[in-house]
């Protein structure tokens, strides 16, 4: 059972819906107890750092979430800001982030002249960097996946980075540390090359 996190932030319903679509056994899980039943869990995330911290720690689920990744070392997967939540801060606040992964995020600046427009929203292609990490078995070249954010990752090692992609430099578009995973885009919205991955994370990792 895939638990996806329901704290009031973040349209779920596709993330389900596209877990529907490969078979994979899933619901919402807003209590403790169902985040201790999930085999997997999926913290999804929309706007801010601060109010999806924030919104986190009120549902009481923070020290759940943490005892599935770090102590029963069970697979869990951070999408868009859910991503930027498992790191250790961001730019964008002052409120501290889970920490799993060791990563700061930092905004996206370019000239006022510079054809790259913040946020960097649309779909993109995106490099695999550890072609030997299970959810990102038997995928195709060339993956796409669509993008919506104003902030990205910056890893403190190089073994934390699992995609990039170049969006004026090349930036982490997914990271992972062992069974902790996240993703900047969005994969529940990326059609094919999404499911593909979501189908690795719950077969597979």
């Amino acid at each position: 059972m895939i638990g996806v996190i329901d704290y009031g932030i973040g349209n779920i319903g596709s993330i389900l819906n596209m877990l529907k679509k490969i078979g994979a056994e899933a619901c919402s899980v807003k209590t403790v107890e169902e985040v201790e039943k999930s085999e997997k869990i999926i913290l999804p995330g929309v706007g801010s750092f601060d109010a999806g911290m924030q919104k986190l720690r009120s549902s009481g689920l923070v020290d759940a979430i943490m005892k599935h990744a770090t102590v029963h070392k069970k697979p869990i997967l951070g999408i868009c800001l859910g991503m930027q939540m498992l790191g250790k801060g961001s730019e964008e606040g002052i409120e501290q982030g889970l920490s799993l992964i060791p990563f700061t995020c930092k905004k996206f600046v370019f000239e006022p002249d510079s054809p790259l427009k913040v946020p960097h929203m649309g779909w993109d292609i995106i490099a695999s960097q550890r072609k030997d990490d299970a959810i990102l078995r038997s995928l195709d070249e060339n993956q796409r996946y669509y993008f919506v954010h104003s902030y990205y990752a910056v890893c403190e090692e190089q073994k934390s980075v699992l995609m990039t992609c170049d969006y004026g430099f090349p930036f982490a578009a997914a990271v992972c540390h062992d069974n902790i995973y996240g993703f900047q885009f969005h994969p529940e919205k990326s059609h094919k090359f999404g499911m593909a991955l979501l189908d690795n994370f719950a077969r597979s990792v």
